[in-house]
């Protein structure tokens, strides 16, 4: 059977949802005959039905010599304009908890199963997410900004209270995220260290572009397993970052459950599920103008970024 990824590409119309069939990009709506299909969001709100009809379409496009584009040729936006929420995990690798105690001269953490904690969750705003090939300005904004790897789970239909066992049925699919951040502007000046007020959470993750996502969504069904997935992050052609996801610490069915006990998950939500070691931190290098980013995760597929 032939197997599709869910991509959003630019047209003179405007962004499109696609169906990406072998090297053609395919108009998703056109394609199946629904108009809702549009974008990647119709398509995430009908999710249930979507997926048949998504599997026949990607049949029907691999036989056909319908109308299509070529994938060399078509400008790929990120998978998901817009999400109505971005949930990142933090510390979520042990490698890179390990890491960064290190850095400021702490013990390596306790696995915080241990001591009965959840996972933890930040938000990236909706509109930092930036476009695979993309570039980001980042020169004027900060002088210590790092690279972090993540695999990217897409809320299919609500989930709300979802127990483990049940919540990777919630998930769509997968895409490639980096969390690019701002260490520099982390914690705010002029501010004492003990105050509960230091960190700005705002400048540190959520400034413009500071989340290259795509190049598109490969459906759950493809991806049997996430927490057994090889991850690589490069800096000009330079491996930082070289790790599978099987080393989270809390791993996604845990995630989704945690989240979904304090709020409800919608459709096109995504979860970045934490970051490896190997960032710029550990290291005391950090991103500068001309350099290029290119992120690889297995199964799904190679994401790039230049940094202005």
């Amino acid at each position: 059977m032939a197997g599709y990824k869910l991509a959003t590409y630019q047209t003179a119309d405007g962004p499109r949802a696609g169906l990406v069939v072998d090297d053609k990009v395919f108009d998703a709506a056109k394609l199946t005959g629904k108009a809702a299909y549009a974008t990647v969001l119709g398509i995430l709100n009908d999710w249930r039905a979507a997926q048949g009809v998504l599997k026949a379409a990607a049949v029907k496009a691999a036989k056909s010599k319908g109308k299509s584009l070529p994938l060399g040729k078509t400008k790929l936006l990120a998978p998901i304009l817009w999400p109505s929420a971005i949930y990142c995990a933090g510390a979520n690798y042990q490698d890179h908890a390990n890491e960064m105690a290190a850095k400021d001269n702490r013990p390596p953490p306790a696995d915080p199963h241990t001591l009965g904690l959840e996972s933890w969750h930040f938000i990236k705003a909706s509109r930092s997410i930036s476009n695979p090939g993309a570039t980001v300005k980042i020169s004027t904004y900060s002088k210590k900004m790092d690279w972090e790897i993540e695999l990217a789970a897409v809320i299919g239909r609500p989930a709300k209270d979802v127990p483990i066992e049940k919540a990777l049925s919630y998930v769509a699919g997968y895409t490639i995220a980096n969390d690019l951040s701002a260490r520099d502007r982390g914690r705010r000046p002029h501010i004492p260290d003990t105050s509960p007020f230091k960190a700005d959470w705002v400048a540190h993750k959520s400034f413009d572009g500071s989340c290259p996502l795509g190049p598109w969504i490969v459906p759950a069904s493809d991806i049997k397993n996430p927490q057994k997935l090889a991850m690589k992050l490069w800096v000009n052609d330079v491996l930082k970052q070289d790790s599978n996801s099987s080393q989270m610490i809390f791993n996604l069915a845990e995630q989704i459950a945690h989240l979904s006990s304090r709020l409800t998950l919608h459709p096109g939500d995504l979860i970045l599920t934490g970051t490896p070691a190997g960032v710029g931190a550990g290291r005391g290098e950090f991103l500068k103008a001309g350099d290029t980013v290119k992120l690889w995760i297995e199964k799904i597929g190679e994401l790039s970024s230049k940094m202005a």
